[in-house]
């Protein structure tokens, strides 16, 4: 039976890997999302700051390519993802933080939004690096 498990990658990790790889798709898009929209309330936020025009297209499929590389680690189950997650985890908390710390004039999302948005984030990316990390036997 241990074998088997071994083998198999499970619900979560697949869950994980297919959330990582949507996240991934929309950080490749941002430069497009953000040329089609009027306000500048569309871009890459990184440390807390939304990023526009080159920074924005080069930075948000960056962000898209390690995105994409940690869907790839967790659907084959590579042991080298668990840094990976624990590292993202660790920036979606500090971003979360400098955001709220630095919210541009004129864009307020509500409490509401906000607490939604921050258990989602932080219960996605460090949900998965806690799993990633706890679990390191189901990976090769």
């Amino acid at each position: 039976m241990r074998a088997e498990v071994a083998e198999s990658r499970g619900a979560v990790l697949t869950t994980l890997a297919v959330l990582m790889g949507l996240i991934a798709v929309s950080n490749f898009m941002k430069p497009v999302a953000q040329a089609m929209s009027a306000p500048a309330t569309v871009g890459f936020m990184f440390f807390g700051h939304r990023l526009h025009g080159l920074s924005n297209a080069v930075v948000g499929p960056l962000f898209g390519v390690l995105l994409a590389t940690y869907a790839y680690g967790a659907w084959n189950r590579r042991r080298w993802v668990a840094p990976l997650a624990v590292g993202y985890a660790i920036y979606v908390i500090l971003n979360l933080i400098l955001f709220t710390m630095n919210l541009p004039a004129g864009e307020n999302y509500g409490l509401a939004f906000g607490v939604i948005y921050s258990a989602v984030a932080i219960g996605v990316s460090g949900g998965g690096a806690i799993y990633l990390v706890r679990n390191r036997h189901l990976l090769r």
